[in-house]
C-alpha cells in the first residue's frame, strides 16, 4: 500500500484543523463500534497492510495500544526495539527509514530525540506516526480530547489546566489548544517553562494559552486539570525537578479550586504522592482509565486516516 505522498502524523500543530476533527470524529466512532471496525473506515487491503512500530524507550500503553488497534482494523504488527536494529550499530537514520519503506505499510516510532523523527518522515515513503519523543506526544492529545470530549462535551470553548513540567505533552497540549480553540492554561516552575519556539508559535496563532508559576492560579476554575510525572525516562536531575515540583501537586484541595465537575486526567503512569494524590487519582472525578484506554481508540483512527481511508463527518 504505497503512497505518492505519504500521510503522516507528526505532530498536531502540522495538520488542519478539519483532519484533526475528523480523526477525532472517527475515534469517537470506533468506540461506539467495539472490536469491530466499519468497513468505511477500514483502509483497503488491510489483511496484507502491516504497521512496524519501533520503541527507542520502553512503553506500556503506546506498545499495546497501537499492536490491539492495528489488529481490530484487520491489519498485522512488527514490533522491534533499539537491540534489534542495525540503528544501535551505526546504521543511519535515512537508510533504516528507506528499507523499512520497502516492507512495511506505516511506521510508528517512540523516539529518544525529536530529531529522529524528523530525519525518519524526511526518508519514509510510508506514513510515520509520533508515538511519542522529547518534543511532543501528539497521539496522547488526541486520546485526552476524546476522553474530555466523552466526558463533558465538545473542547472548543472549555478550560484545560496543565499542573507540572511543560514538557512535551504540555507542548502537544499547546498545540491543540490553537487547533481546538480552547483555553489553556499552564502552571509550572520557570525553570521547567514550555520550550520557548512553542510558546511564539502559540502566539504567532493567537492561541488562548496562559502560563504561571502558580497551580492555583492556572487551576482556578478549569473544566479539565492534567498532570504528568515528574521524573521521564532518561532524565537525571529527579532530586531537583522533584522540589522544584512539590508545590505543583494535584491534592484534593487544588481540585477544589477548579470548576465542581471539572475532571482530572494524567497520560499514566502515575506516582501517587507525587505529581497526584491517591485520593484524586482513585476519585470520581479521575477518568485515568477511560483516557488510557482512548489511546487505543484515537490511535486506530490515526492509523486508518494514514493509511487512507475516509473520516467520520
Amino acid at each position: 500500500m504505497r503512497q505518492n505522498t505519504p500521510r503522516h502524523f507528526l505532530d498536531i500543530h502540522l495538520l488542519g484543523t478539519d483532519t484533526l476533527r475528523g480523526i477525532l470524529d472517527t475515534a469517537h466512532a470506533m468506540k461506539r463500534s467495539g472490536k469491530r471496525t466499519p468497513e468505511k473506515f477500514r483502509p483497503s487491503d488491510i489483511e496484507n497492510t502491516v504497521l512496524v512500530m519501533i520503541f527507542e524507550k520502553p512503553s506500556t500503553r503506546t506498545r499495546v495500544s497501537f499492536d490491539v488497534g492495528m489488529r481490530q482494523l484487520g491489519g498485522q504488527t512488527v514490533m522491534l526495539n533499539h537491540t534489534d536494529l542495525q540503528l544501535g550499530r551505526g546504521e543511519t537514520v535515512a537508510d533504516t527509514a528507506r528499507v523499512l519503506s520497502r516492507y512495511a505499510d506505516a511506521i510508528m516510532l517512540r523516539a529518544n530525540d525529536h530529531q529522529t523523527l524528523l530525519e525518519f518522515s524526511e526518508n519514509s515513503s510510508i506514513p510515520l506516526i509520533n508515538g511519542l519523543t522529547d518534543y511532543s506526544h501528539p497521539c496522547q492529545i488526541m486520546a485526552d480530547i476524546v476522553t474530555y470530549e466523552e466526558s463533558k462535551g465538545p473542547i472548543s470553548g472549555s478550560t484545560i489546566a496543565w499542573v507540572g513540567d511543560g514538557n512535551n505533552v504540555a507542548t502537544s497540549w499547546m498545540h491543540a489548544a490553537v487547533k481546538f480553540d480552547f483555553e489553556l492554561r499552564i502552571g509550572c516552575p520557570k525553570k521547567l517553562s514550555p520550550a520557548k519556539e512553542v510558546v511564539a508559535w502559540v502566539k504567532k496563532h493567537n492561541g488562548r494559552v496562559s502560563i504561571s508559576d502558580s497551580a492555583r492560579e492556572a487551576v482556578a476554575g478549569a473544566d479539565c486539570v492534567v498532570t504528568d510525572t515528574w521524573v521521564s525516562m532518561g532524565q537525571k536531575d529527579a532530586r531537583l525537578r522533584k522540589a522544584l515540583l512539590a508545590p505543583y501537586a494535584v491534592t484534593q484541595e487544588l481540585m477544589q479550586a477548579a470548576d465542581p465537575d471539572a475532571i482530572f486526567m494524567h497520560c499514566l503512569p502515575a506516582y501517587r504522592g507525587n505529581e497526584v494524590t491517591t485520593d484524586v487519582l482513585e476519585g470520581p472525578q479521575s477518568v485515568v482509565f477511560d483516557e488510557a484506554e482512548n489511546r487505543l481508540h484515537a490511535q486506530k483512527a490515526i492509523l486508518s486516516w494514514c493509511l487512507g481511508a475516509g473520516l467520520s463527518g
